[in-house]
């Protein structure tokens, strides 16, 4: 769960490990002095293993992974009631979110994927509709396409893409997430 802040002159600056599971006051989501947070740019990419990239007003990026996996006596929906738990605490970080982009996924491995990616997609969306946060879905191809050059790029590819941009994800969800914020900024998507 390493942690890459960029500031807005672009160059990659070494950021300790910020956690993201606690609230101010006890654990308090660590956010630099320096940034202006409102109006931050959230980007997604969803799965039990969430990889997210947060663009902050100031233009500094913070990204990393966050794990919804059910634990042993959970029921159905817990793992999505701690994603949404995770959302506000997201947004308490940020103060203001100015936009939540997410990796639009058309096909899955299985019935047991399309399910979960359902369930974070339906919560996602509620939660964004719930705070008055604009949202929207790009699809994979339309992001892998604009890091690598190639909308069917393998993961590895990805991952090289985001590095040579001057990121430094530590697995595909995180890459996925910061691929994503770059085709936000890039493409004037949030101003």
């Amino acid at each position: 769960m390493a942690r890459t802040i960029l500031p807005a002159s672009g160059t990659p600056v070494n950021h300790p490990v910020l956690p993201v599971a606690r609230h101010a006051g006890n654990g308090a989501v660590a956010v630099p002095a320096n940034i202006n947070v409102p109006g931050a740019v959230l980007c997604l990419d969803l799965g039990t293993m969430t990889g997210f990239a947060i663009r902050f007003a100031g233009g500094a990026v913070m990204s990393g992974t966050r794990e919804f996996r059910p634990r042993r006596f959970d029921g159905g929906g817990m793992r999505y009631l701690r994603f949404r738990g995770w959302l506000g605490e997201v947004l308490h970080s940020c103060r203001r979110l100015g936009a939540v982009f997410y990796e639009e996924v058309r096909a899955h491995a299985g019935t047991d994927a399309a399910h979960v990616h359902g369930g974070f997609l339906a919560t996602l969306t509620a939660w964004c509709e719930e705070h008055g946060a604009a949202y929207e879905g790009v699809p994979v191809g339309t992001i892998k396409r604009h890091v690598t050059g190639k909308g069917n790029a393998p993961k590895a590819e990805v991952i090289k893409a985001v590095r040579a941009l001057g990121y430094a994800p530590e697995d595909d969800n995180e890459a996925d997430a910061l691929a994503l914020l770059r085709w936000v900024i890039d493409t004037g998507a949030v101003r």
